[in-house]
């Protein structure tokens, strides 16, 4: 084989790992900037419960009995550590935070379901 077609195969290979590898690194940051606008979502989403429960539940209980700030809290926290740490976090983590928040979001949801339920039984 000449070497001039030895170096042109080295190079063809070489021009097709990099291209394999500059596409994983792309789709895997992808993925990751995909999670974080997810985690970020739910964040987004639990943020708005939460504001809907705390006024809910200042209608009807003192701030000293209002759980929802502490909820509002734990969300600031959680949006802190994910301003430090989503991008080297890992996609697992990532999607457990998602859960998390998701489930979070659950339970405010069911409460103030809750809380509407009470409501309308008060009212008949």
């Amino acid at each position: 084989m000449p070497p001039r077609l030895i170096v042109l195969a080295a190079l063809a290979v070489f021009a097709i790992s990099s291209l394999g590898l500059a596409l994983w690194i792309h789709r895997r940051s992808r993925r990751r900037q995909l999670a974080i606008g997810r985690v970020l979502d739910a964040a987004d989403a639990l943020e708005e419960r939460l504001r809907v429960a705390r006024s809910e539940l200042e209608s009807v209980a003192s701030d000293a009995e209002n759980p929802v700030l502490g909820a509002l809290h734990q969300l600031l926290r959680q949006r802190l550590w994910l301003q430090e740490h989503a991008q080297s976090a890992s996609l697992q983590t990532l999607q457990r935070v998602q859960d998390a928040l998701e489930t979070a979001r659950g339970r405010i949801d069911a409460q103030l379901r809750e809380i509407d339920r009470a409501r309308a039984e008060a009212g008949e």
